[in-house]
């Protein structure tokens, strides 16, 4: 479908500035509770934690910002464990806030392609509210559309953006994942299912384009229709969809709703009033750091088609730099796993010496006959991807680090570079893929790219190496020209 066809029955987009959000902020700090890092990629300038004990949060909330970061990588968890991250973040943050008598708003960040375990963390988080603080949520909101990266949702239903056409979701690779698949496209009946029929699809609430456009007030009126955790999905084709909404939730804050939210990368951007931040450039990357004569390494652990499409970019575009195959059937086995990973360090460690050196999983996807023993896999796997960076930075820190996947770059930042603490600075491209300024730790100094496994266009990873691979004097700008460098 065509989605000027799609969009024909509802108001046109109304104009919201990003400085009409920030007046109308809550006297409230948004803790959001990423379940991969990727969910940075379209913010700047916000402090994101791996490791959430009361100090780490307490250290992040005394930066001043509006909103900051939990990395929780539950989607590479059985559903037992995310539950169990998820209460002892929650509980850890309470007593992080009490020091300061701030006041927390939560947000689930999840996949834009509906990907993760719903409800089972919004169910956790809104107990642990009602527990902590005696607040009973009222709405669950559901924002999953990520326009920068084709995500849009229309009349509840959520779909994929390409050229003008809409595919819904349901019918895309994310929609047959393993462990988080799904057979509808339409929010409301992913709610039921999801819930195994909990809560009807009937009984979710919808916030549709009509609602949102008509401005903040209609939203709010909608939200105060909510108790008891019921579900709102809402529509968003544009920034100034995402801004609405958060406009008319904070009205609802403000009313008395209490509010919980599972939303895809860009609705903090909206609900903080954030700017869209544009593409660093080389100069801005390493302004003010040594230089290094090592190359940058690039892991890809992603198996989605994107990922695979790009890789295959990357090496015949930049053939210079080395490649190494960590395989998968190598890695699973104990009998072979040492000895195959100790040649790929070595080559890699040598390989950083003349120039950027890739490393990927063998792209045959490994699976097994259930989700809880394709998770293994992948645990496995991710730990083989972990190890080889962790010796590799030990021998040859490199100039830079790209990790492709969103569990390959959870795995990559925590226990590959250890790193707890650090800071967002901006995405790599218009509102995708994030960079962060790691704070602590063995990677201190090192630039850090997240790039989710199921965003930008077949040069997209290319064009990221390019930037960070550049002279700082000389960055080329995979963007294009900004508006003063234009004139």
């Amino acid at each position: 479908m065509l989605l000027s066809k799609a969009l024909k029955a509802f108001p046109d987009s109304v104009a919201v500035a990003a400085g009409d959000v920030r007046k109308h902020l809550p006297d409230a700090v948004f803790v959001v509770l990423d379940d991969d890092p990727t969910g940075t990629q379209s913010v700047a300038d916000l402090p994101v934690l791996t490791s959430w004990t009361v100090e780490d949060i307490t250290w992040a909330l005394a930066q001043g910002h509006p909103a900051f970061y939990i990395l929780t990588n539950t989607r590479s968890l059985p559903e037992d464990d995310a539950a169990v991250r998820n209460r002892e973040i929650a509980a850890n943050a309470f007593a992080a806030a009490r020091t300061s008598d701030t006041e927390l708003i939560f947000m689930s960040r999840s996949d834009s392609t509906l990907r993760g375990h719903f409800p089972l963390e919004t169910d956790v988080l809104a107990a642990a509210l009602a527990e902590r603080s005696g607040q009973a949520v009222d709405a669950v909101v559901l924002v999953p559309a990520f326009p920068d990266a084709g995500r849009v949702t229309i009349d509840s239903e959520h779909y994929m953006l390409e050229t003008g056409e809409l595919t819904p979701v349901s019918a895309t690779e994310f929609a047959r994942d393993a462990t988080f698949g799904f057979p509808s496209s339409n929010l409301r009946e992913y709610v039921s299912t999801k819930t195994h029929g909990r809560i009807g699809a009937d009984d979710v609430l919808a916030l549709t384009l009509d609602i949102i456009r008509g401005g903040p007030e209609q939203t709010a009126d909608l939200l105060s229709k909510a108790t008891g955790n019921t579900p709102v999905v809402a529509d968003a084709v544009t920034e100034d969809d995402l801004r609405l909404i958060a406009l008319g939730c904070h009205l609802a804050h403000r009313r008395g709703t209490t509010v919980l939210f599972r939303v895809g990368p860009p609705f903090v951007r909206a609900a903080i009033g954030q700017e869209p931040h544009a593409p660093l450039l080389t100069s801005e990357i390493y302004a003010g750091r040594q230089s290094c004569s090592t190359g940058g390494l690039i892991v890809v652990g992603s198996h989605v088609g994107v990922t695979s499409r790009q890789l295959h970019h990357l090496t015949d575009a930049l053939p210079q730099a080395s490649t190494e195959v960590i395989e998968v059937d190598a890695v699973i086995s104990e009998a072979t796993r040492a000895d195959h990973l100790g040649k790929v360090v070595t080559r890699a460690v040598d390989g950083l010496a003349h120039g950027n050196v890739v490393i990927h999983t063998s792209r045959t996807l490994v699976s097994a006959a259930s989700g809880e023993e394709s998770l293994a896999i992948s645990r496995k796997v991710s730990a083989a991807v972990v190890e080889v960076v962790r010796r590799i930075l030990e021998s040859s820190p490199p100039r830079f680090v790209i990790a492709k996947g969103g569990i390959t770059s959870s795995d990559v930042a925590v226990h590959g570079l250890s790193i707890r603490r650090a800071m967002v600075r901006g995405p790599m491209l218009p509102g995708i893929v994030s960079l962060w300024e790691p704070m602590d730790g063995p990677a201190r100094g090192i630039p850090y790219v997240v790039f989710a496994g199921n965003v930008g266009s077949d040069t997209a990873l290319t064009d990221v190496v390019r930037t960070l691979s550049a002279p700082s004097s000389a960055a080329p700008d995979p963007a294009g020209p900004r508006p003063e460098e234009a004139r």
